[in-house]
């Protein structure tokens, strides 16, 4: 071994363990041998670079257990082996309740010891190297299916596949393999660019299954059919989550609801708050907002909130779908006083037919990491940005509220409006002082901007989009593009670059998960 790993072996039968220390030692490990508590304690406290603890649970004076409790004490993360003749369920439940890493029945032989310790010491290699090795086998197939020319289904499972991907490559620290695969999702996200541009306009006028749930048949395909007054519908909009961050929230959620459903929708054009969301709650194009209720819709460059009316577009769309609407309530959490207005009323929430949650917070995450130097630490990448919204969801009130309903026969459904993509390459546009400042989508006159980068639409209308100006062109980003001003170019490119931002085209933004839970 290039580096020994030092094992603590605690027995008052230690003299007849001697083959097995022989045998150890050969293979190349140090071993240190104590024969009571007392000297493993005495051993942990002064050496600090023992690896791993053998420890004999029906030690004479200080037992086993009460040994395990004291070196945790010292050292919480130490990896301990029992080592136990009896198999009495009481003891291998406190054994276990206190953290032991694995046990072994007596008598052992060096075999199963050194199978112990290839889990224990070398896990992590050879997790990494399966993980290296199964990856390197999948990765032709995915490439060979990002070229194939697939349909709306095929590029969510694909999505699908490379998160699943990413996130076992991060767990198993493979930072090779993990370089790989983030060339691979850039590659898919170019692919899926050109697919959006040939399909998403004759989607928005297809009522088949050839074209997905969007944005604004959301609730009606997906949703609606679940709500009764037989029980309780919760529906939680997380804005800006995306499919990983999921993954990384699942299995919290998991623990107290049962996950029967994981779906997906695409995400409306531009993927952005005011024209997703108003989308999902009104179940009409934003174009279609515009012409019913002109009072409650405001165009880009229009003073005032973009997202004030949800409530009364959801109203007017029950009004619509159902011969007899149900009671319903929408909540909205912008701030931490919302937010523990939430956690104190949840129950309340129980007294609807259809409750609706919208939750801001990783939205404003998402723009704090922006201008925030810290944050930009915290965050550096997909992997930390999933992180910092586990921790955040762990500690929230938003937790408390759902852990509080799920002792409540409930349907809940957890999706978002968009997602987000790290933004890495910069792309010139030129406009005038009307153009919008969105980083992956403008709407302006006289837009100049490289062709390739973007998906144009001249015509806002045919894409459902409202017309601020008679000559109004929408551009959406591409992949993982954003879009720069020629003035202060080189200040603006080093301050948005590797910040997460959403409104255009990449499967993170458009390809949206929707989840469907229920009491355990």
């Amino acid at each position: 071994m290039s580096n020994k790993i030092t094992i603590l072996w605690a027995d008052d039968e230690i003299d007849l363990l001697k083959p097995q220390v022989m045998f150890l030692e050969k293979k190349g490990y140090d071993v240190i041998t104590v024969s009571n508590g007392h000297d493993a304690i005495e051993e942990c406290e002064e050496y600090n670079d023992i690896d791993v603890v053998f420890l004999d649970e029906s030690m004479p004076g200080l037992t086993g257990l009460e040994t395990l409790g004291r070196i945790k004490k010292i050292n919480p993360h130490l990896p301990v082996v029992m080592i136990t003749k009896n198999e009495a369920e009481n003891v291998m439940e406190e054994a276990i309740g206190s953290q032991i890493t694995d046990y072994l029945i007596k008598p052992v032989n060096p075999h199963q010891i050194l199978l112990t310790l290839k889990k224990i010491i070398d896990k992590k290699e050879l997790v990494r190297e399966k993980t290296s090795s199964d990856y390197r086998q999948e990765f032709g197939e995915i490439f060979s299916r990002i070229n194939s020319g697939l349909n709306y289904i095929e590029w969510v499972e694909t999505y699908r596949k490379i998160i699943d991907w990413e996130i076992k490559l991060d767990k198993s620290e493979t930072t090779g393999m993990a370089e790989i695969l983030s060339r691979q999702k850039s590659e898919a996200n170019i692919e899926f660019s050109k697919f959006i541009e040939r399909n998403y306009v004759d989607w928005l006028y297809d009522e088949t299954d050839k074209a997905p749930i969007m944005s604004h048949n959301l609730l009606r395909e997906k949703v609606f059919h679940d709500v009764s007054d037989d029980k309780p519908t919760i529906f939680l909009l997380l804005d800006n989550l995306r499919y990983d961050q999921w993954k990384a929230l699942e299995p919290i959620f998991s623990e107290y609801f049962r996950i029967d459903q994981e779906d997906f929708f695409y995400s409306i054009l531009p993927t952005a708050t005011q024209y997703s969301r108003n989308a999902i709650f009104s179940g009409l194009m934003p174009r279609e907002i515009q012409e019913y209720y002109p009072e409650w819709w405001k165009n880009d460059t229009d003073k005032g909130g973009k997202n004030l009316f949800e409530k009364d577009l959801l109203r007017e769309q029950l009004k619509r779908t159902f011969r007899n609407a149900p009671k319903f309530d929408y909540v909205k959490v912008i701030n931490s006083h919302h937010a523990n207005q939430l956690r104190d009323n949840a129950h309340n929430l129980l007294n609807n037919d259809f409750s609706v949650i919208v939750y801001n917070f990783i939205d404003m995450l998402s723009h704090a990491r922006t201008e925030m130097e810290v944050l930009k630490q915290l965050a550096g990448d997909e992997r930390a940005y999933r992180s910092l919204t586990k921790s955040w969801f762990l500690h929230s009130p938003l937790w408390e509220a759902l852990k509080e309903l799920s002792e409540k026969d409930i349907n809940l459904v957890v999706t978002t409006d968009h997602g987000t993509i790290r933004v890495k390459q910069p792309s010139r546009v030129v406009g005038d002082r009307e153009t919008t400042t969105n980083l992956r989508y403008k709407v302006g006159k006289n837009l100049n901007y490289k062709k390739g980068d973007v998906l144009a639409v001249r015509k806002p209308k045919d894409a459902l989009l409202p017309t601020p100006n008679v000559s109004s062109t929408f551009i959406f980003a591409k992949e993982d593009k954003f879009f720069l001003y020629p003035n202060n170019y080189n200040y603006y490119n080093n301050y948005y670059k590797n910040t997460f931002q959403h409104g255009g085209i990449s499967l993170e933004e458009v390809i949206c998960p929707i989840i469907k839970l229920s009491s355990k």
